[in-house]
């Protein structure tokens, strides 16, 4: 990829959600975007904090960035986004792909969120698939990827692509696809998709799970490594779907699915408080006859 545009990428790892947000940056004018950036959250208590937040504004303030842009990849399942907190300090603008109303009409009936919109607006951008923006010099593209959710898209900013959750290191595998509107068959195609970037194209993941094997984390790798994932090498269309398909049925919920999804699918936002002036998550219960 001679000449092509190379992005500067500080990755920031939360070990307690396993999540890897990422300040990207154009290093001739010093503007930059967030991607999929972490609000702290202690399921036990209840409280939270912008702990990670802080630390990605202060690395962005040492390196004299300006932060244009928060890029979600998805509504995430295991962490709450530090989004507005972002917004609110550099004046970004928050993106999403368009398919997030899917995700928003989805979860609505299922928490009784009558305030949630079903369109999107509660989000600054939403993407369509091929999509272009601007992080100062560097030209952004949007590749639509569901599968994970019927919303994920990755970001392929300069010679580097940010993919969300559809794929995990290449010891690692590949997304679930077991949440409401995910579909393996779909997930097969958007890594299709992917894999057919250039083999050099740098890509950063946003979850490591330090597989058995590995004593580190690591969450940066390339298209012509990811070849070789191990749930994608050598397997036909059928076979991963079979795969994909038996491994999900055999996985937990996510400890901080609840609260996540509540919260991103308002951007990032907290439920409205109720009449005491406390904000409240919702839990579903289902009591097994």
């Amino acid at each position: 990829m001679s000449g092509t545009p190379k992005p500067e990428v500080h990755a920031f790892f939360d070990e307690a959600t396993n999540t890897v947000s990422y300040l990207v940056s154009d290093p001739t004018t010093k503007e930059a975007a967030v991607v999929d950036p972490v609000l702290d959250y202690d399921q036990s208590t209840g409280k939270g904090s912008v702990r990670s937040a802080d630390a990605i504004l202060m690395a962005a303030e040492e390196a004299g960035l300006k932060i244009v842009w928060v890029l979600e990849t998805h509504a995430h399942a295991d962490h709450l986004s530090a989004a507005p907190y972002i917004k609110l300090k550099t004046g970004a603008r928050v993106g999403i792909g368009e398919h997030i109303r899917k995700v928003q009409k989805i979860f609505r009936p299922i928490f009784n969120a009558e305030d949630v919109s079903g369109d999107g607006s509660e989000f600054d951008s939403l993407f369509k698939d091929g999509e272009s923006f601007r992080i100062g010099n560097l030209e952004g593209r949007v590749i639509y990827t569901p599968g994970h959710t019927p919303a994920c898209i990755s970001y392929h900013i300069g010679d580097a692509v940010f993919i969300g959750d559809t794929l995990f290191m290449p010891d690692y595998g590949t997304a679930r696809a077991d949440f409401p509107g995910g579909d393996a068959r779909e997930l097969y195609h958007s890594i299709q998709k992917l894999l057919a970037l250039p083999g050099d194209t740098r890509v950063f993941v946003c979850h490591d799970y330090k597989p058995e094997g590995r004593d580190h984390y690591a969450w940066e790798t390339t298209i012509d490594e990811e070849k070789r994932n191990l749930h994608i090498a050598g397997k036909s269309e059928a076979e991963f779907v079979a795969m994909r398909e038996a491994r999900d049925a055999t996985l937990a919920a996510p400890l901080l699915l609840l609260p996540s999804i509540q919260t991103n699918i308002r951007a990032g936002k907290l439920p409205p408080a109720e009449s005491n002036g406390v904000t409240y998550f919702k839990i579903p219960v289902k009591i097994a006859s």
